[in-house]
């Protein structure tokens, strides 16, 4: 039955996302869903965007072995983020009639910054991706008993990725993505009613957190712990906004106030939904302690089985059938999502500028051939990596954190940003946090991304303020309506 039940959960997806297909008649359909996502479908697709396996698999565990500090990049990061992006980004965004970000970057400073930060920005979704494959593949080979490996399951879920979205593009994740909101949302709340009482109530599960100090949010050491803390949350909360996901929801809607609303909603939603796996995972192992030595386990990865191990080793099978459904529905969501996005700013930001006579029809194709490459080379990182989800999310936004948002930023709310700032911003950032990183020691105070921030930030100031040749001002200001 539970088999039956998941191979029907995927047949219905692709139907869905193949249907939607139906909506695809150019390019801005395909990336951006023609701007017309009523507010319904907006906030979903926001949601759907952020809550995926790493929310499920891998912070649920993270919590479970280190508390709400351990936490503090996602889900409080990532929700900041959206918050950020729909108060202070969503209105600039929108009102450019643009198709990716790497657009603001063109429009903003010139040719050579967006071709830089596309490049950027594009690499920054290998590990993404890739968390998401992973949780595929780890799916699979739970639900198959490990008839099908890990390494065959991330294969077969990039495929199954690929059947919907090569041809839908942003229609068909639109889609998918209230199918599968609802799947998660609905299973979610469900799943965590019956394990909350199987573990004694939510009192108890509760009761049971708090006296093992898993709500100890503050770091309670010194500067060093403290600046981790603080650099782990701004990775996600400032470093995730340059990212041509978010643009693509944000400027998918149907007009600016909902694409402001939407934003602001899909945060609110994500945030409150994020804390039941966290839940499910605690009471899961009140009911089975002996799950707890996966979060010691040599390979950090094993600590991503405890939840799935759990529902299939102590729930009756309806319920293994509902969270297998929100399981896939909250992969498969976010990974559709996060290869379209790169797909998006390669093909508009890099190719097609070597190729001024492109037809629409030409770079609708071009599209489809980026996003097979893509997610190509996300498949063969997500084979090769033996980091846990938690972390391949991290990692790919310190390269955003580091190189794209202080230009980002500057450009909407500095009138004295220009071309020289902005790439001294993006080249200081990056060359200081890779050279940190390397310099890194045990002993080292400052993170190596926050060492790149200030770098970025520093350099956008010394290239804007200090009188050049080549620092041109902007020809386009992004608060403006055009």
């Amino acid at each position: 039955m539970l088999i039956g039940s998941v191979v029907l959960y995927l047949v219905i997806t692709i139907a869905i996302g193949l249907w939607a297909a139906r909506r695809v008649h150019n390019s801005k359909d395909y990336v951006l869903a023609g701007r017309s996502l009523p507010l319904y479908m907006n906030t979903a697709t926001v949601f759907a965007t952020w809550f995926g396996a790493e929310v499920v698999l891998s912070v649920s565990a993270e919590f479970a072995k280190n508390g709400l500090g351990g936490v503090i990049a996602d889900p409080f990061g990532s929700s900041v983020c959206l918050v950020l992006v729909a108060v202070f980004f969503a209105r600039a965004f929108y009102r450019m009639d643009l198709l990716t970000i790497g657009d603001f970057y063109r429009k903003r400073y010139g040719r050579t910054m967006e071709l830089g930060t596309s490049v950027v920005i594009a690499i920054s979704y290998v590990g993404w991706t890739a968390a998401q494959l992973t949780a595929l593949g780890l799916a699979f080979w739970i639900l198959s008993h490990g008839a099908i490996s890990l390494e065959n399951g991330i294969i077969l879920g990039a495929i199954i990725t690929l059947a919907y979205t090569v041809w839908g593009g942003m229609w068909s994740v639109a889609f998918t993505d209230l199918f599968q909101s609802v799947m998660i949302i609905v299973g979610m709340v469900a799943i965590a009613w019956v394990v909350g009482d199987m573990a004694g109530g939510a009192g108890k599960v509760m009761a049971a957190a708090s006296a093992a100090d898993k709500f100890e949010f503050w770091p309670k050491a010194g500067t060093k712990e403290w600046l981790a803390f603080v650099t782990s949350f701004l990775t996600l909360a400032i470093g995730s906004i340059p990212q041509q996901d978010i643009f693509q929801r944000v400027t998918s809607a149907k007009d600016e106030k909902t694409a402001i609303r939407g934003t602001l909603l899909g945060g609110a939603v994500y945030f409150a939904f994020a804390f039941i796996p966290i839940y499910i995972v605690y009471a899961g192992l009140l009911v089975d302690p002996s799950l707890g030595k996966l979060l010691s386990a040599e390979d950090a990865r094993e600590t991503q089985r405890i939840l799935p191990a759990f529902i299939m080793s102590q729930t009756p099978m309806w319920v293994q059938v509902v969270f297998f459904g929100a399981l896939l529905s909250a992969i498969f969501s976010t990974a559709s999502g996060a290869i379209i996005a790169p797909t998006s700013l390669v093909t508009e930001n890099v190719i097609k500028p070597l190729f001024p006579r492109m037809s629409d029809r030409q770079f609708l194709l071009t599209l489809r051939v980026v996003l097979l490459a893509f997610t190509a080379g996300a498949l063969i990182f997500a084979l090769n990596s033996k980091k846990t989800m938690y972390d391949m999310v991290q990692n790919a936004y310190t390269v955003t954190l580091v190189s794209a948002f202080v230009p980002l930023a500057a450009g909407i709310f500095w009138k004295r940003a220009n071309n020289l700032g902005a790439i001294l911003s993006a080249l200081a950032g990056f060359i200081a946090w890779i050279v940190a990183d390397y310099l890194s020691t045990d002993a080292t105070v400052v993170p190596a991304p926050l060492v790149g921030l200030a770098f970025s930030i520093v350099g956008m100031v010394l290239g804007s303020l200090v009188p050049s040749a080549s620092a041109e001002p902007a020809a386009h200001h992004p608060h403006g309506k055009h």
